[in-house]
């Protein structure tokens, strides 16, 4: 990764720090909290054990309770009419946070929120009063990566799906912990329910438009703005305008043919683009892979990222 310019990097302090400033209930404090209550109301009856009050049980109490229902609410209110309704049997919100989304041109502070059985982000208007650009992530579909740190960009990992892939950060490692720990908690019980495996096809992470001054696949066009920048929806890589006049049918991204690189264009083509890929973690950790490598993600990254 080629060092970030001084602005760049003066942004992305402040959004970390913004992210310590506004942070939201830590993902898990509602269980929490909703357990300490608990065990104050039965100190008259038998204590529970451990095994008893773990997570899965606390999320089966929380599923029809006022204070659930109330939590859902006022998430949907601060997404307003605009957002789409996540109240239904059966859904608890395990907790809220803001992350530092890794988008296409910057990264930007994002608020998330993850239930039993999705993960909501969306952009923060006024902090904790209104959210716009929700985005609804089935977890059954969702995989999750570390990433090692690297400068400025600390406390990250992979959301993988296949339909979109990208990075976040949290402003500290136990914060990263707790989140990476309930949502793997809440994949693992959503396919134990379901009898599902696990998904193995996976959106491409897109390479911000920073780290590539000059087309990944020719290695020869530098950017410029009439040279503009462009995704390949299979390879996530920066490309120029000669070098993804394809288009080829992703069914998972769309269904309709989106843009392509040449290079993944002639392997899904002929029928070679169906091995297990590269991890594209890699680009989190200062080095570009080479055009003959591919990533195991694809994505389709919205205008707004």
């Amino acid at each position: 990764m080629t060092p970030p310019r001084p602005d760049c990097a003066c942004e992305r302090r402040e959004q970390r720090l913004g992210a310590r400033d506004h942070a939201a209930s830590s993902v898990g404090a509602i269980l929490r909290s909703s357990g300490d209550r608990e065990r104050k109301l039965k100190r008259t009856a038998p204590s529970l054990t451990p095994g008893e009050l773990n997570e899965s049980k606390m999320v089966d109490r929380l599923a029809n309770s006022e204070a659930n229902a109330r939590r859902i609410g006022m998430v949907e209110s601060c997404f307003g009419a605009a957002g789409q309704p996540l109240t239904i049997p059966g859904r608890v919100l395990i907790g809220e946070g803001v992350l530092t989304k890794l988008c296409r041109k910057k990264p930007k502070a994002r608020q998330f929120f993850l239930f039993n059985d999705i993960l909501v982000y969306g952009n923060i208007v006024i902090q904790k009063k209104k959210y716009n650009k929700q985005h609804i992530i089935p977890l059954e579909n969702v995989t999750i990566d570390s990433i090692e740190d690297d400068g400025e960009l600390r406390n990250g990992w992979l959301i993988k799906t296949p339909t979109k892939s990208f990075a976040v950060y949290a402003a500290t490692a136990t914060e990263k912990s707790e989140w990476m720990n309930h949502i793997n908690k809440c994949v693992t019980d959503l396919l134990s329910k379901s009898g599902k495996v696990p998904s193995n096809e996976h959106a491409a992470v897109w390479v911000p438009d920073s780290e590539a001054n000059i087309c990944m696949r020719c290695q020869k066009v530098k950017f410029t703005p009439v040279s503009r920048r462009h995704h390949c929806r299979k390879c996530g890589f920066v490309v120029c305008g000669p070098c993804s006049e394809k288009r080829f049918l992703l069914p998972s991204q769309s269904s309709k043919p989106v843009r392509v690189c040449s290079f993944c264009y002639d392997l899904l083509s002929t029928g070679q683009l169906t091995a297990t890929l590269p991890n594209r973690s890699e680009f989190y950790r200062g080095s570009l892979q080479s055009p003959r490598n591919l990533s195991d993600e694809d994505d389709d990254e919205d205008s707004s990222d």
